[in-house]
């Protein structure tokens, strides 16, 4: 089998980085020989996965958070369609947000997950298309949440704070949620899920879920399965503020689905689009940790379009 890895070397503030010696290490004894890529900038983990995936690899682990994984996958559904050749995703979880592998069990310790990895049948799972407000198909694919916002706003906010890398996740957006949704000012949207009827909401939250957790931890929705060809649509309506900081921390054990400011929709196709003023209620949207744009936005699930392998 042939093994390539995309390495982003400051996720988790450079900490897989600086063990890289024993990850590779660990890599020669499970996998042999692999081709080792590292990112310089963001959408570089994307171009190195569609490399490796044409340079003939069967697996491409993703040595990074969620924005690493998610371009990856974005790379190798890409390479896919390109070329009709299959590779597998694997995942070395280190970061700030490490989101999807979390939903999946994964160890965060290196040898654990390449353990993990190497004893790992390839399984098929859902990916997600994202078109963006342009109408450009196929935009660029994702394999975990979709979110409109507060979120959008709290990764902006992460992203740019100088002690990622050096608190804990959880901590970090705990905090930066809280202090965005000081600031955030409602939004009005309307959602429309497959041929249903649209749902208008005064929203402090929309999240297309393929997966359950996102925002350091925050298990938004509990009853997401990764195989079911279905979103899991989580919105959180406008209540009162400090009511709903107080309930923040029912998120961390997916114990809000009764919540009164919940409503929680399932399909296969969502349109979010701004009611009214297009400037005011174009809410941020934040797709596995990072910020493409604002709605108006369409997510479409890609049942079993990706290989996964860990």
């Amino acid at each position: 089998m042939k093994v390539g890895v995309v390495l982003n070397p400051i996720a988790g503030g450079g900490k897989l980085k600086r063990h890289w010696s024993e990850a590779a290490a660990s890599l020669k004894r499970h996998f042999g020989d692999f081709e080792l890529r590292e990112t310089q900038t963001s959408g570089d983990a994307e171009r190195l996965a569609i490399d490796l995936a044409a340079s003939g690899c069967d697996l491409v682990i993703a040595a990074g958070g969620d924005g690493t994984a998610s371009e990856v996958a974005d790379g190798l559904l890409q390479a896919e369609h390109e070329t009709g050749r299959t590779s597998a995703l694997g995942l070395l979880p280190c970061g700030t947000g490490i989101d999807f592998a979390r939903g999946l069990g994964l160890p965060d310790e290196i040898e654990e997950a390449l353990t993990r990895i190497a004893g790992a049948g390839a399984r098929k799972v859902d990916a997600v298309c994202y078109i963006d407000d342009h109408g450009a198909l196929a935009s660029r694919h994702f394999i975990n949440i979709a979110s409109l916002g507060l979120s959008g706003a709290t990764d902006r906010a992460v992203n740019a704070d100088k002690r990622k890398g050096r608190v804990s996740a959880k901590a970090l957006f705990f905090w930066r949620t809280v202090l965005e949704f000081i600031r955030y000012r409602f939004q009005e949207v309307r959602i429309t899920i497959d041929d249903g009827e649209p749902v208008e909401a005064r929203m402090a939250l929309v999240a297309v879920a393929n997966g359950k957790f996102f925002g350091g931890g925050m298990m938004i929705a509990p009853d997401a399965d990764l195989s079911d060809g279905q979103f899991d649509v989580v919105i959180l309506r406008a209540a009162g503020k400090l009511g709903l900081i107080r309930d923040i921390r029912l998120l961390y054990g997916g114990r809000h689905r009764n919540h009164p400011a919940i409503t929680i929709l399932r399909g296969r196709k969502v349109l979010v689009e701004p009611l009214g003023d297009v400037e005011k209620n174009g809410a941020l949207v934040d797709i596995d940790g990072e910020s493409p744009g604002r709605i108006p936005a369409t997510f479409e699930i890609l049942p079993g379009a990706l290989t996964l392998r860990c």
